[in-house]
């Protein structure tokens, strides 16, 4: 395949109380309580108007204390090796991450936000709306994950809080 480069600036960055990678919930369905902001770069501010009307958006950004990329990785919530394509990992060839996070107020440029799942001073690529009309799929297939039962299990390992969540 070709090389061609495929440079991203960042729009801003993410604030959060989540300095240590290990410490930090794992997914923002296990980030309950953990507020945030994005605080968004000035000259960026006008494309903010009309999303503080969305109760949760797609927050987009680059992964900037993953280490080096594995195509093969073991899941939080498994003992077994999965392709990281098929896994949230953080070590991946393009340090792409994705959170959907409840966005609770807009203050100018800045999102204030809860469910943060993300490292302070992340650099933020992009957001986007979640909007339940397109983003809602019924019926999905979660591969390895839907052999997962032991619900407490999953929120103590999500959380990484002692007793979960």
């Amino acid at each position: 395949m070709k090389d061609s480069s495929v440079n991203y600036r960042p729009i801003g960055v993410i604030r959060s109380g989540h300095t240590a990678a290990e410490k930090t919930p794992i997914q923002p369905a296990f980030a309950e309580d953990c507020a945030g902001r994005a605080e968004i770069s000035p000259e960026y501010a006008e494309g903010l108007d009309g999303l503080e009307g969305f109760s949760h958006v797609y927050l987009l950004y680059h992964l900037h204390r993953a280490g080096p990329p594995q195509l093969r990785v073991k899941p939080f919530l498994q003992d077994e090796a999965q392709g990281v394509f098929a896994t949230r990992a953080p070590c991946r060839p393009n340090a792409i991450g994705l959170s959907i996070v409840e966005l609770v107020r807009r203050d100018g440029n800045v999102l204030h936000l809860d469910r943060v799942d993300i490292l302070d001073g992340t650099p933020l690529l992009d957001i986007k709306p979640y909007t339940a009309r397109f983003d809602r799929i019924e019926g999905t297939r979660n591969g390895w994950q839907d052999g997962l039962n032991d619900e407490e299990e999953i929120q103590t390992r999500g959380s990484r809080r002692p007793g979960g969540s």
